[in-house]
């Protein structure tokens, strides 16, 4: 199956509804794959999205986040080469069989004539075995008959994908073993694609090739993919007496059992929360990340159970980029976000709502990459590059992060020291972190500055190497900062304090170097980074690499707890990278900075922590009382 070429790909799709409670995040980070000729049935408990899923590969919702691709191309509204067969018929009660049926033929195949339509229709009347009733009422038939109408309706139309929302839930048991037999026939003689949403766990054996198993909402994702090895064609009772057949449902109830009980301890979770949270005025948030290495303090605090320790029930929430990250925070979607260190200066200035940051969250952990074309045997890398771009046509390109990142800032700085003129010489764009190493592959930049883990990849991936770090051209400096709407901090001071305590005991966590083997672990997960622990482990455990073949010991190339209090001389010197840029127009420093850096605020937080939590071991860190 695998070395099949992917048909139909759900790609890492998010889904949130705006609800007059906030937003309500239905689905989280759906990724499939599916093949030509496929049967693939989702499974999960009511409530977990299963239908929101299928509207969406439909075209009849769009996602949040990610997109569906059939055969090359975006899905962006319905078509006919996606047709749903849904749980209630929906036929036409004025209408006869054939008519129901000719409603589409004649829309779709306009162009084909009388005769040829005909035959379409009585070809799929009879692929139903309905033709006898062919001019009956849909108030004539019986359920399972009206069902066929619709399945026949649907494949009338010839589409790519048949997609089913428990066409059969609604029969009675012998009615929809008859049916499922007769899909099964169906999309075996036709090789058809099939998507189906089903409750019943016989009926998604009896017909997958492949069963998608969600975790309860919400933002509920893949829990378990199973591969149905039973083989075709297949019978009911040949399916039962199959050695296999008992493993794989047992597999698939103690998952759904699994999901029940998770389900009952969150509840009971938050009721014990709720009783024991105090002051907190809201318990429930949800926390806007990036896949990168630095967002460890967020994910350890989830890991840990550090927020739950602070009367806090949170969820991260993964984002593609910084730009849509920052959309959600400033709209509301988001409580709270990591964010780069210029981040609330820019969307301060340039949004109608102000962005408080009242901690730092890391420093350093950022490189400059620069494509293997510049790493020439007994040449200098810098020669190579000058010569390059003061000798081209159209001005090379370097990826950036954000306009209002370290990135942005260490990247300049570096070219003019290397006698290269930002914006004069090369252009920087903007590219998603996790898009920098594919966009050097492909020659659409020839470098970038960027957080780990992209730069190690691209060395190990043996596309780029690294040429200096950001500890060279500006050691110890700000990277990551707890970003928060002004207004949503002036509603939930408590809560915010919190959050704060909580984060910063999870950046003493992950600056102990005894934790950072298990960090890699779990930045590896897929709800986070999503990747091979190699590419992860040189930034947090050294040695960094530069190149395949040279290592450089940078133990400080990730720090978590020195100087997390928000220092206003540290923003006003990115507030003046930000204006000698162009990127912000000239504001008064202190009058600006002012209401947006609140180190009054993490003053507060850290009186009432623990300091002992703090201690670290001393072959990684600073000492503790750096951290104020």
């Amino acid at each position: 199956m695998n070395t099949m070429q992917t048909y139909l790909e759900i790609d890492h799709v998010d889904k949130v509804f705006q609800t007059e409670a906030g937003a309500y995040p239905v689905l989280k980070n759906i990724h499939i794959e599916i093949k030509q000729g496929e049967f693939i049935a989702v499974i999960g408990h009511s409530g977990c999205g299963k239908s929101t899923l299928l509207n969406i590969v439909a075209g009849l919702e769009r996602p949040s986040a990610g997109g569906v691709v059939l055969e090359g191309k975006e899905v962006r509204q319905p078509g006919p080469n996606r047709m749903v067969v849904f749980q209630n018929h929906s036929l036409l009660p004025w209408l006869t069989v054939r008519q129901n049926i000719a409603l589409g033929v004649n829309r779709i195949f306009r162009d084909r004539s009388p005769q040829e339509r005909k035959a379409i229709i009585d070809e799929h009347l009879a692929l139903v075995h309905l033709t006898a009733a062919a001019d009956k009422y849909p108030h004539q038939l019986s359920g399972g008959m009206r069902q066929r109408v619709g399945i026949a309706r649907a494949l009338a139309l010839q589409p790519k994908i048949l997609l089913l929302d428990e066409p059969f839930g609604a029969l009675d048991a012998l009615t929809r073993g008859r049916l499922q037999e007769q899909l099964m026939q169906i999309c075996n003689q036709h090789k058809i694609t099939a998507f189906m949403i089903t409750h019943d766990v016989d009926e998604a054996l009896l017909l997958a090739d492949r069963i998608i198993m969600l975790t309860n909402g919400p933002g509920a994702q893949i829990g378990r993919i199973l591969s149905v090895e039973l083989p075709r064609p297949r019978q009911r009772m040949a399916v039962v007496n199959h050695p296999n057949y008992y493993r794989m449902r047992g597999e698939i109830v103690e998952f759904l059992n699994e999901q029940k009980k998770s389900k009952k301890q969150r509840e009971l979770n938050r009721i014990a929360i709720a009783i024991s949270r105090g002051n907190i005025e809201k318990v429930n948030l949800d926390l806007g990340f990036i896949p990168l290495t630095d967002a460890s303090p967020l994910i350890v605090a989830k890991e840990k159970q550090l927020f739950q320790k602070y009367g806090l029930d949170v969820e991260l929430r993964r984002q593609s980029s910084w730009n849509s990250l920052a959309e959600h925070l400033v709209n509301g979607e988001l409580d709270a976000a990591m964010m780069l260190a210029g981040m609330p200066l820019a969307l301060s200035a340039q949004s109608n709502r102000l962005i408080t940051t009242a901690m730092t969250l890391s420093r350093n952990g950022n490189a400059i990459t620069l494509s293997n074309q510049f790493n020439q045997p007994n040449t200098s890398p810098v020669e190579e590059l000058r010569k390059h771009i003061l000798t081209a046509k159209e001005k090379p390109i370097f990826g950036i992060v954000h306009p209002a990142s370290m990135h942005n800032f260490l990247l300049r700085k570096w070219l003019i020291q290397i006698g290269i003129k930002p914006d004069v010489d090369v252009e920087l764009v903007v590219i998603p972190p996790p898009q920098m190493v594919a966009n050097l592959i492909a020659g659409n930049i020839i470098g970038f500055c960027v957080g780990e883990p992209w730069n190690t990849r691209a060395v190990l991936d043996d596309v780029g190497f690294i040429i200096t770090t950001g500890i060279d051209l500006y050691e110890g400096h700000m990277e990551k900062v707890l970003g928060v709407n002004q207004i949503w901090a002036q509603q939930y001071p408590f809560t915010h304090l919190a959050l704060i305590r909580s984060l910063l005991e999870a950046c003493a966590w992950c600056q102990q170097s005894r934790n950072r083997e298990e960090l890699v672990d779990i930045l590896s997960k897929p709800d986070y980074l999503n990747m091979n622990p190699k590419y992860i482990r040189p930034s947090l455990c050294n040695p960094i690499w530069l190149t395949k073949q040279q290592t450089r010991y940078l133990p400080q190339f990730h720090h978590f707890l020195v100087k997390n209090k928000p220092c206003i001389t540290e923003y006003e010197w990115v507030l003046k990278q930000l204006t000698e840029w162009g990127i912000l127009s000239c504001q008064n420093s202190q009058e600006f900075l002012k209401p947006i850096v609140r180190d009054d605020i993490f003053q507060e937080a850290i009186a009432l922590l623990d300091l002992n939590l703090l201690k670290l071991d001393t072959q990684v860190s600073q000492q503790t009382s750096e951290v104020i």
